[in-house]
């Protein structure tokens, strides 16, 4: 399918506020709510656009982990879709001529790390390297927010359609097991309406809304958009690990802020520091980005890529 103007300002737009309904986005851009709709189920059956709703590990104080895991050549597919299985992973891609599958994981910070890395991966002598690098800094992506990409609409459009808090300061943010099936359902489809998720969650909509807005306005809850970035023009998909003078971290983290080939970067423990996605149009312009930007930031002493062969899992649940 083809990817117009309209498109784009429609997608950026469910990346500022997910839950956004079809006549408020069409205020702000100008066209009416029945176009709106027509273009979110257009987006959705043909581009595989996809509102999803998820914990904010940085306002739960979850911890995340960066795996890396090297497998035999015919074994690769299976477990990296029993990670994507997993309610725990954000991402699964496979990588490096099928072999390597790289994920994120994660869980709250009083979880036993011996039993996230022993237990909870699939057990399979198929599986024959791990190497986990637990996240200590979040700098672009996901509950972070929009990415550089997203320039579609206007500040004064952003502004108006950011989510509106609460009154007051943010209350503490506690999920809980009964909220469970909430996060489930809205992991599939975060653009539910209160009726939907009553009758997936079993309780009274006046709860499932209460709820809702209760997990939003902590912060507990936020959303984002998958969509196949090839029908964007982008089919350079790249994982990259970096080496960094540690007195650098901070200063190339906050400049990677600034890319617009990057998608996510994080600080993390392990041989290297710095982990990074990046989303270019083809293999030359990721050339052109390492050599020209990304090489040339000062203290980036060592830089490893991989690219994105599949996608095994983007962001919510695998349907």
């Amino acid at each position: 399918m083809g990817i117009d103007e309209l498109d784009r300002k429609v997608t950026h737009a469910l990346r500022i506020n997910g839950r956004a309904g079809y006549r408020e986005i069409g205020a702000v851009l100008g066209v009416s709510d029945q176009t709106v709709a027509r273009r979110y189920r257009r987006l959705r059956d043909e581009a595989g656009l996809r509102v999803v709703g998820l914990p904010n590990p940085i306002e739960l104080g979850y911890e995340t982990w960066v795996l890396r895991l090297r497998a035999a050549p015919d074994a690769a597919v299976a477990i990296a879709g029993a990670l994507a299985r997993r309610p725990d992973t954000g991402w699964v891609s496979i990588t490096s001529g099928g072999t390597e599958i790289a994920c994120n994981v994660r869980v709250p910070a009083s979880t036993d790390r011996e039993s996230l890395l022993l237990q909870k991966l699939p057990r399979t002598p198929r599986l024959v390297a791990v190497s986990a690098h637990c996240v200590i800094h979040h700098y672009v992506g996901g509950a972070v927010g929009p990415d550089r990409r997203d320039d579609a609409l206007t500040a004064e459009q952003i502004a108006a359609l950011s989510p509106a808090r609460a009154g007051g300061a943010r209350a503490a943010a506690h999920l809980t097991d009964a909220d469970a099936p909430l996060i489930e359902a809205l992991s599939r489809d975060g653009r539910l309406s209160y009726t939907e998720l009553a009758a997936a969650t079993g309780w009274p909509e006046s709860t499932a809304r209460r709820r809702m807005q209760e997990l939003f306005d902590s912060g507990s809850l936020y959303t984002d958009v998958e969509i196949e970035p090839e029908l964007l023009g982008f089919r350079a998909a790249v994982l990259l690990w970096l080496s960094v003078t540690p007195s650098r971290v901070a200063p190339v983290g906050a400049a990677l802020r600034e890319h617009e080939e990057v998608v996510f970067a994080a600080a993390t423990t392990g041989p290297t520091n710095l982990h990074v996605t990046a989303l270019c149009r083809d293999m030359p312009a990721f050339y052109r980005y390492v050599t020209e930007r990304l090489g040339s930031l000062h203290g980036v002493q060592r830089i490893e890529s991989a690219p994105v062969l599949r996608h095994v899992k983007q962001l919510g649940a695998v349907r």
